[in-house]
């Protein structure tokens, strides 16, 4: 099972590739994983029909007790045939219904392909957490899907709108699940089922929440809106997703649960008047359409209130009527579908006021749409007469709420047939003063796939009584009744036949007197459910801006302040009502004098931070409160900590630097006195809070420190530095989380600055500046006075002496530079004891950064230092000597070390894979010629990728707030051509 659904995701990342090479062919190819996954099903029929179920189960998270489980039972059986079978079906008809030339075709076939492997992962699934992941994997997908031509409005609109009901579903339904696994004890379905828990406050919430989101998924009132608005998506959408598969789900979840919790308040009630309201209300709403699709839409919506009623009546013969109804409906609507894209694609329109006399034109496909529409209206000898004969008589058979829902069923009946007629009258019957609609010939592999849905209508009808061993095995889930009811098509003349003898009578009596009915229609019509959706959006929207608008000013004091007092105000509140601190240890001021001179003068510096008002002064400041801290943790024998902090705060403060060039000196919000007087005590107040909840929560500790099992951890693996073990080793996922987290923060924030680039490689002339040597343009390969060249020359192309900065014809009298690029600075610029400073570091600072990563195993270092410590060795190359000095030092984009470290890390924690295990540690031992004995372990691999990522890192911001900005001051100053004018 878990191949099936797997090899669904596989093939659908290959669609586009195989779109691109074999065009609407591929949809054939595609098609095998759903018809593998029908195959399969079909083979488990007899073990399902006896009540046998298959299983798979894989320990997914053991402590939250969530499984990867799936289970093959009646009801799966069922579903997964619909899925799978009807997938294979529309897959094979996208081929004749598309056109290699179909824009992002490759997309949709992925999409579709892929939704189909999430609804039969959904129908398996076993645990209520994988049903809901599948669940949403379905909302997503639709999404994609019916928004598939996204160029227009209405695509984009209705498939936002089916993804907001259907995802606010979802989630109201997690909730749901999560309640019900708490009462349960388990989040297995098939434990729940066999041993449902008692009935409760907390269960009966669970199963509403539960039925919101199954309800939202199956477009049953008030949330039916979105479906008929789903229409704008592609047909073989309209007849997978809206027929056979996606607006099952929902059906198939309260099917699924019906057995243990019928009987629960208010499952009955609940979907009894809901499922009879949208049964009636979208029968009566297709009267009035004019589109063949909406026709059907709405029909749709009519049709799964019916299933609704039905699969939450809770009975064991009504049970019987649902899955027999869930079948059927599928075989009829699903080919319906079909032949509207038929007729679409050959006539181009879809307007039933337009068409006229194509029953003649396209014999075939009139056949196929009236054996669907008979199965549909219910015309015996088809399978929809057999199911809503089942139907009538169980719910005739029923209690009294259930002889109520079968009164609307018998109405709901005779608008089935009644749109029915209308549909199939709008597409094939000549119409008196319109002309015959010209039509293209259809191919019989375009109309197979229908003509098979509708045949096998056809088929089952009388065949029936094939189905009632699977069927009913589903139902014996349910307490049987003395006399169950068994499936056939003819149970002889009584109630039940002549109730749809006048369903079909009425319908009749509808379709006649459609004038009348549509004007009695649009008189009584109430406001559209999508205008009053598009009202509350709008009104949202409008909320959302005025909200904004009060608390958004641009103040990011003001931001400040009301988070910290927000904070303070929650923390204050919990430490008045539960007194925390009684019993809690009195804190040591300190552990040695040193620690309180630091801190006080760390505390002296933090307090002029808020007098500053020139922001320069205030990042040196706030730096130097950093160096406290790390003098703190030197004080404390903290040497990791404080290495780290000493780097962090160094590269912050250059980086702050670099930002401030292109800001104001001044801070521009001038504070009034009685404003500085209230930010204080909420700032001074928010530290002391912060303070005392560490205090209280140190004090409070009842179990082991963790910290001796690490230290006793470490030293067996032969090592002595705990803080560098813990992060490459022991917490390791904790460190490759941060570190993915840090290169997209870092990618982000780039990205932001790069508009359109993230390298120099390319760049547009920059003429020097005012005071800049005569050759500085050699860089960028423009020379003043002259055309810019074909290809841009660089420092390195240009002579020895044009880098130097000397006049052509100064051969004799080179001048030497400490850096390469240091000429392109003006004079007045170059600091010449800066150059040579950070030509004599450069190297020693880079073997240190390598010595910091290597000996991490048993002295201070590690990769996130060493990183950061390389990173200060280029960044003084470039306060030296620029942006093209920079670029001189690192030839390879930074991304490359982001991602070349960010692959590194990866890839050793799956190499443990090998000995089963993510991460999982070992270590090489051997001897190296003129090394001697040397030893690897994957903490070291690990520790290089962080190394790389974290190097990667500080290149790119420091190229994008560095060189970036260089450019840009560059290219606002005055050309020497202005100056001297």
């Amino acid at each position: 099972m878990s191949v099936l659904i797997l090899c669904h995701f596989a093939l659908a990342l290959f669609a586009a590739p195989l779109v691109r090479r074999w065009g609407t062919r591929a949809f054939l190819v595609l098609a095998l994983p759903p018809a593998a996954a029908a195959v399969w099903a079909l083979t488990r029929w007899s073990t399902t029909a006896a009540g046998g179920t298959d299983t798979t189960e894989w320990r997914w998270l053991p402590a939250y007790h969530v499984d990867w489980a799936l289970r093959l039972d009646a009801l799966a059986e069922l579903m997964v045939l619909l899925a799978a079978g009807v997938g294979t079906l529309v897959l094979v008809y996208c081929a004749s219904y598309f056109d290699d030339r179909s824009r992002q075709l490759g997309r949709f076939a992925g999409n579709l392909l892929a939704f189909a492997g999430a609804m039969l992962g959904l129908v398996l699934a076993d645990d209520l957490v994988l049903l809901y992941i599948f669940w949403e994997l379905t909302t997503v997908f639709s999404y994609l899907l019916i928004g598939q031509t996204s160029d227009h409005k209405r695509n984009r609109r209705s498939a936002l709108q089916a993804l907001t009901v259907t995802a606010l579903g979802g989630l109201t339904m997690l909730v749901g699940f999560l309640l019900l696994g708490h009462e349960a004890g388990t989040y297995r379905i098939s434990a729940i089922l066999a041993d449902p828990p008692p009935p409760s406050a907390a269960l009966s919430a669970a199963v509403v929440l539960i039925l919101v989101g199954a309800l939202s998924k199956s477009a049953i009132w008030p949330f039916s809106l979105w479906l008929p608005n789903a229409m704008a998506a592609p047909t073989p959408v309209s007849a997978y997703l809206h027929a056979a598969a996606m607006v099952k789900a929902g059906v198939y979840l309260v099917a699924r649960l019906a057995p243990a919790f019928a009987e629960i308040t208010p499952w009955r009630p609940l979907l009894l008047v809901l499922g009879s309201l949208t049964m009636l209300l979208g029968g009566w709403r297709a009267l009035r359409m004019n589109d063949l699709k909406l026709v059907l839409a709405y029909g749709t919506v009519s049709q799964l209130g019916f299933l609704t009623v039905l699969a939450g009546a809770g009975g064991h013969d009504t049970g019987l009527a649902a899955t027999a109804m869930i079948l059927g409906h599928a075989l009829f609507k699903a080919p319906l579908f079909l032949v509207t894209g038929i007729v679409d694609h050959a006539t181009g329109t879809r307007d039933l006021r337009k068409l006229s006399g194509l029953g003649r034109r396209l014999p075939a496909v009139c056949a196929v749409a009236v054996l669907a529409g008979a199965s549909m209206a219910a015309v015996p000898p088809l399978l929809g007469f057999a199911a809503k004969e089942a139907a009538f008589q169980t719910l005739l058979d029923g209690s009294t709420g259930d002889r109520w829902a079968l009164a609307a069923a018998v109405a709901g009946s005779a608008l089935t047939t009644a749109y029915t007629l209308r549909y199939l009258w709008g597409a094939f019957a000549r119409k008196p003063g319109v002309p015959d609609t010209g039509a293209h010939p259809v191919p019989a592999a375009f109309l197979a796939p229908p003509a098979v849905l509708a045949l096998a209508c056809l088929v089952l009808g009388p065949g029936v009584p094939w189905l009632q061993d699977l069927l009913g095995a589903y139902a014996a889930q349910f307490p049987a009744p003395d006399h169950p009811y068994h499936l056939a098509l003819w149970h002889g003349a009584g109630l039940a036949l002549g109730l749809s003898a006048a369903a079909w009578a009425g319908g009749v009596l509808l379709f006649l007197a459609s004038g009348p009915v549509l004007r009695v229609g649009h008189a009584l019509a109430l406001r559209s459910a999508d205008r009053v959706f598009g009202g509350m959006l709008l009104a949202l929207e409008r909320t959302a801006l005025q909200c904004t608008g009060l608390v958004q000013r641009g103040s990011l004091p003001a931001y400040l302040v009301t988070t910290m007092s927000v904070v303070l105000a929650g923390q204050i509140a919990v430490l008045v009502v539960d007194e925390p601190w009684t019993g809690t240890p009195a804190p040591r001021l300190w552990d040695h004098p040193t620690q309180a001179g630091v801190a006080l003068l760390t505390c002296a510096v933090a307090l002029l931070c808020l007098g500053v008002r020139r922001r320069m002064k205030a990042v040196v400041l706030a730096g130097l409160t950093g160096y406290g801290t790390a003098l703190l943790f030197v004080a404390q024998g903290a040497p990791d900590l404080a290495l780290t902090q000493f780097c962090v705060e160094t590269v912050s403060m250059i980086v702050y630097v670099l930002v401030l060039r292109r800001m104001p000196v001044y801070f521009e919000e001038n504070f009034s006195r009685w404003r500085r007087l209230m930010r204080m005590p909420v700032a001074l107040a928010g530290g002391a809070a912060v303070a005392v909840v560490l205090w209280i929560m140190a004090g409070h500790r009842r179990a082991e420190s963790a910290g001796a099992a690490m230290v006793e951890e470490t030293a067996h693996h032969g090592l002595k530095d705990v803080v560098a073990t813990i992060l490459v080793d022991l917490r390791a996922w904790d460190t490759m989380g941060e570190s993915a987290v840090l290169a997209a923060a870092a990618v982000g924030v780039t990205s932001l600055i790069y508009l359109h680039r993230r390298t120099d490689a390319a760049e547009q002339p920059v003429l020097p500046l005012p005071g800049d040597h005569p050759h500085a343009a050699l860089r960028t390969g423009d020379e003043p006075g002259t055309a810019p060249p074909t290809a841009p020359r660089t420092a390195w192309q240009a002579s020895r002496y044009e880098s130097a900065g000397l006049p052509s014809g100064d051969e004799g009298a080179p001048e030497r530079t400490w850096l390469a690029a240091s000429a392109t600075l003006a004079p007045e610029r170059r600091s010449l004891v800066l150059e040579v400073v950070a030509r004599l570091i450069f190297h020693p600072v880079l073997v240190l950064s390598v010595y910091l990563l290597l000996c991490a195993e048993n002295l201070p270092g590690g990769g996130f230092v060493a990183g950061l410590t390389a990173g200060v060795a280029f960044i003084a190359r470039y306060l030296a000597g620029g942006r093209h000095e920079l670029a001189d030092a690192v030839r390879f984009k930074a991304g490359l070390f982001t991602g070349l470290g960010l692959f590194l890390s990866t890839a050793t924690a799956l190499g443990g894979l090998g000995e089963g295990t993510v991460l999982h540690g070992w270590t090489w031992h051997g001897h190296l010629p003129l090394w001697g004995d040397a030893h690897l372990s994957t903490a070291v691999l690990f520790d290089c990728g962080v190394y790389l990522l974290v190097l990667g890192v500080v290149l790119d911001i420091v190229r994008a707030l560095g060189a970036r900005i260089d450019r840009q001051i560059e290219r606002a100053a005055p050309r020497p051509e202005e100056g001297r004018a």
